[in-house]
């Protein structure tokens, strides 16, 4: 017997490993397949794009906010994982009249191990889930201590929006050593380039995802902000909670260094 609590406080009962698995979660599905599990996924959202082979070969069950609830009746899942901020209830509850869901709710470093170590027994692959959730932990306690950089993390635009102090890129951007600026805000708030401009950050993080920053909007951001550096970053290694953490530390080191670089360096860290 399998017995584990969710975000919800919904206790989850599987008699046996499940078989048939649906992740509605793009980071959870890299770590479904991080922990073997191809053979039992069989349904993944079309934002899913790690491993990048399962999107040809796994049923796509729609987007993570406008899920089709009948292609997820019809794979007669016997697990599907969900998330608090990126599902929606009411797809939630409308799954969950045909299927076990297990719902997430990661704000942290240490919720997302502990997340990584419950989908391990959940799925029943416990002792590779530790040895991953151990790999990551000494990944982030070997950073090297860098100096404090005020910082602006956008994720949109039109109209531009930041991340609060209770969200998982905070976290990821204070282990990075950066000190967000609107972190007395909660979740995702809007803010003016005016508002930017007197927060006083050292720098503007311009996120790849969700919103897809580019050149061209660093560009246009810095005709109206020119006294602001502005850097385009890797949103996944921010925002992503499941087995790419396992790399997130050296790209937060990559990132510095280039920020440290001279202005003539290349911007984006590879």
């Amino acid at each position: 017997m399998i017995d584990c609590t969710d975000a919800r406080g919904h206790t989850l009962r599987l008699e046996t490993p499940p078989r048939r698995i649906v992740s509605l979660v793009p980071s959870q599905t890299e770590l479904l397949a991080e922990l073997g599990l191809d053979a039992a996924v069989v349904g993944v959202t079309r934002f899913c794009v790690h491993p990048a082979a399962w999107k040809s070969r796994k049923t796509i069950v729609g987007g993570t906010k406008q899920v089709r609830i009948d292609r997820v009746r019809a794979l007669q899942p016997d697990l599907v994982l969900a998330n608090r901020e990126e599902n929606t209830r009411a797809d939630v509850e409308a799954i969950e009249t045909f299927a076990p869901v297990f719902v997430t709710d990661v704000c942290d470093l240490p919720g997302a191990l502990a997340m990584i170590r419950t989908v391990g027994r959940l799925t029943g692959r416990a002792e590779r889930a530790e040895r991953l959730a151990g790999r990551i932990a000494s990944a982030f306690a070997a950073l090297p201590p860098f100096p404090p950089c005020r910082a602006v993390y956008l994720i949109w635009r039109n109209p531009y929006m930041t991340v609060g102090g209770d969200t998982f890129i905070h976290d990821m951007m204070a282990r990075a050593g950066f000190v967000n600026v609107f972190a007395g805000h909660t979740r995702y708030p809007v803010v003016t380039e005016a508002e930017m401009a007197a927060a006083a950050p050292d720098v503007i993080l311009l996120s790849s995802e969700p919103y897809p920053f580019r050149e061209k909007h660093r560009d246009a951001l810095r005709a109206v902000l020119p006294d602001l550096p502005l850097h385009l970053v890797d949103g996944e290694f921010f925002s992503w909670y499941g087995s790419r953490l396992r790399h997130a530390p050296a790209y937060f080191t990559r990132l510095r260094r280039a920020m440290a670089a001279p202005a003539s360096a290349p911007q984006r860290p590879a």
